[in-house]
């Protein structure tokens, strides 16, 4: 004979409790965010129509519009979901990748591949088809410009996570990541149509060394190495 099945525990026996208004809200809410994302990394600006994000969260057309009543709205809210998604995760790697507390060149070195990766991932595509787009669209420049402020300010919150208050202390520091971004992000662009591996460009040679200049210099503004990256004496 088959052995019985074990009794089955109360807590076993009572039925998941319904999603309350709010919850059922923050998830259609949720749906329709990542179906914006999805189109508009993989079908563009042009392809991220209210109908397609519509059919893919698979939601009435209403609840689509209760919450967000325009197209422009909708895309903005998108990326900047999608961004916050990325930075928390860019958080994460930093922390990891700082863990053993590098110093020096080698602090400067991590720190900016970190950032370079950042202009590689699916976020960033989202955000140029927006750029692109804002150009000749007066209502999503509109709602975008205050968006990439908030943006702005975030990026630069997880800038100092990644480079640590010793480095955020330095005198150029805020002209540095302001110098990085905007570099960073114009020599980003041209991957969107040439192949070529992001880890092998010129450019991050370029920003390391000046990274370097800008960050450890002395009173008379000369750069010199720290302690730390000098040879030990024999």
């Amino acid at each position: 004979m088959s052995a019985e099945p074990a009794p089955r525990t109360p807590a076993e026996d009572v039925p998941p409790a319904p999603r309350t208004r709010s919850k059922r809200t923050a998830d259609s809410r949720l749906l329709i965010l990542d179906a914006a994302v999805a189109c508009l990394v993989e079908d563009g600006y042009a392809g991220a129509s209210t109908l397609a994000v519509q059919a893919r969260a698979g939601v009435s057309r209403g609840r689509l519009l209760h919450h967000f009543p325009s197209r422009a709205e909708l895309l903005v809210a998108a990326a900047e979901h999608l961004s916050r998604t990325l930075l928390e995760d860019a958080r994460r790697r930093a922390a990891a990748l700082m863990a053993d507390r590098p110093q020096g060149r080698e602090r400067v070195d991590r720190a900016i591949d970190l950032m370079w990766a950042t202009f590689q991932e699916p976020p960033f595509r989202a955000a140029m088809e927006l750029w692109t787009a804002a150009r000749t669209d007066p209502e999503l420049r509109a709602a975008l410009r205050v968006e990439e402020r908030r943006l702005r300010a975030a990026i630069r919150g997880v800038a100092d996570e990644i480079w640590g208050p010793e480095v955020a202390a330095a005198p150029l520091y805020a002209e540095l990541c302001e110098l990085l971004f905007t570099s960073m992000r114009g020599v980003a662009i041209v991957y969107a149509f040439e192949d070529r591996p992001p880890s092998t460009d010129p450019h991050l040679a370029l920003w390391k060394r000046l990274a370097v200049m800008a960050l450890f210099r002395d009173d008379e503004g000369i750069s010199r190495p720290r302690a730390e990256d000098q040879p030990a004496n024999s």
